[in-house]
């Protein structure tokens, strides 16, 4: 595996713990653009032989995950005046432990996982893993929707990275599930936030309560 694919997945894995971490939305907001812009970026570093159409595939995904939705949450911020996220579920801190410890559990699982020599060394696997792992954390223990939403983003960063194992055997295939799954993620997302924000003029999920009423 080339060094620099290694380096940029390193720095994937890394805005997990930025994300998890900081109790600024923009900031977690930013580390989630940063990681999709790394994953976007993985699949040229890590083919031999790079297509045109894995380039097309790189700068769609690049654009939505770093350009598109990023600007959709910073401009949802814009609109509710939220900047951090307050008593989530789960401390910064033991969310930043508990992203660590999950981080080396997928390392040794992802190395008992039945992989092809080719893949078993790689760090593909065990990043993935990983970036699901922080993704689905994230999701669950904040209160503001755009915190999940950003969650939502990293756990799809992990599918994108694992998918890049099966791109060389059936590129079409996941070329279609990448960009269908990003495209439902935008209306979901947009929808999603637009639903709470006019309903309870705030992004705080705990308000959905409210509806059982």
């Amino acid at each position: 595996m080339p060094q620099a694919a290694s380096s940029i997945l390193i720095l994937a894995v890394t805005m997990n713990f930025v994300a998890l971490g900081t109790s600024s939305l923009r900031a977690c907001v930013r580390a989630a653009a940063l990681q999709g812009l790394f994953v976007s970026l993985f699949p040229l570093l890590f083919s031999p032989a790079p297509t045109l159409r894995l380039v097309g595939l790189v700068l769609v995904a690049g654009a939505v995950k770093a350009l598109v939705i990023p600007a959709m949450l910073y401009r949802a911020l814009r609109e509710v005046h939220i900047q951090h996220e307050v008593e989530p579920y789960l401390g910064f801190v033991p969310s930043v432990l508990l992203c660590a410890v999950g981080t080396g559990a997928t390392t040794l699982f992802a190395s008992r996982l039945p992989l092809v020599p080719s893949h078993r060394e790689l760090l593909v696997v065990p990043v993935a893993l990983a970036t699901l792992f922080a993704g689905f954390l994230l999701l669950t223990t904040r209160r503001k929707a755009i915190s999940q939403v950003t969650g939502y983003l990293i756990l799809e960063n992990g599918i994108f990275v694992f998918a890049q194992l099966l791109h060389e055997a059936m590129p079409a295939l996941v070329e279609v599930g990448v960009l269908l799954d990003l495209l439902v993620g935008i209306f979901v997302m947009g929808i999603v936030m637009n639903h709470i924000q006019r309903e309870f003029g705030s992004l705080d999920t705990d308000r959905l309560s409210e509806l059982r009423d």
